[in-house]
């Protein structure tokens, strides 16, 4: 039997990284793809894939990827991130900009350059890393929170436009995730990222990792149309309960 192949993007660190691992870890042919070639590298030298350099926000680097990458069964959307939580007044459209091309235009990109060789595998899955942040909204968070909401949209209206064919649409929306997030969305502010964290233990980049490799080996005809993961100690965006 051919090995099946998965594209991972955002696969530099995080969650991407830990997806390539786990599928990997399930049989499957690995691409890693992000801007950071050499992470990508390193990565597929250690579960015995391919890396190929992939910017999601740059339509000649998705093209170049596409020629390249060969077939692909499924792609797995975890490029993207949040900058900054000011409030709407202060709302920084530049900021703004690049969370609409990440995390949205990104899986329009990318899906688009590879949806032929998903329909030339004749049994493929599209999954996006979308967020809570998709169904909920939490002060100083509308720019992310709107690129969310926009992703959880996306994700739906595919799953109706391509209900006639053979391709599956998930996506997961992770809660805390302990990861370089917030690292970025507070400009390397180590100290500020480690706090969001404080007084409960959040998911890993391997917990959400997991779910994705779930929902990928379900049978064919089984599509997990959304799937939510928070830390236990985790009710809402808002809500919760942090030790002392």
């Amino acid at each position: 039997m051919t090995r099946r192949t998965a594209v991972v993007t955002g696969a530099s660190s995080g969650i991407g990284a830990a997806t390539v691992r786990a599928l990997a870890a399930e049989g499957w042919d690995t691409v890693a793809a992000a801007r950071r070639l050499d992470r990508c590298e390193a990565l597929a030298a250690e579960v015995g894939g391919r890396a190929l350099a992939l910017d999601v926000t740059d339509d000649d680097s998705v093209a170049a990827f596409a020629r390249e990458v060969g077939p692909v069964d499924v792609v797995v959307h975890s490029a993207g991130g949040a900058l900054g939580l000011d409030r709407f007044e202060d709302g920084d459209v530049e900021k703004w900009r690049w969370m609409f091309d990440a995390n949205v235009l990104g899986v329009l990109r990318v899906t688009k350059a590879l949806l032929p060789a998903l329909r030339a595998s004749g049994d493929a899955h599209i999954v996006v890393l979308g967020s809570i942040a998709g169904f909920e909204v939490y002060p100083g968070g509308a720019g992310y929170t709107a690129a969310k909401h926009a992703v959880n949209a996306v994700c739906r209206t595919l799953r109706i436009e391509l209900v006639a064919e053979p391709i599956r649409i998930t996506e997961v929306q992770p809660g805390m995730v302990d990861t370089e997030f917030s690292l970025v969305r507070f400009d390397g502010d180590a100290e500020r990222a480690k706090n969001v964290y404080k007084g409960l233990v959040p998911l890993s980049a391997d917990d959400v990792a997991d779910v994705v490799r779930f929902a990928v080996t379900r049978p064919s005809h089984v599509n997990i149309d959304t799937l939510v993961v928070r830390p236990r100690a985790q009710a809402t965006g808002m809500i919760a309960h942090r030790e002392p």
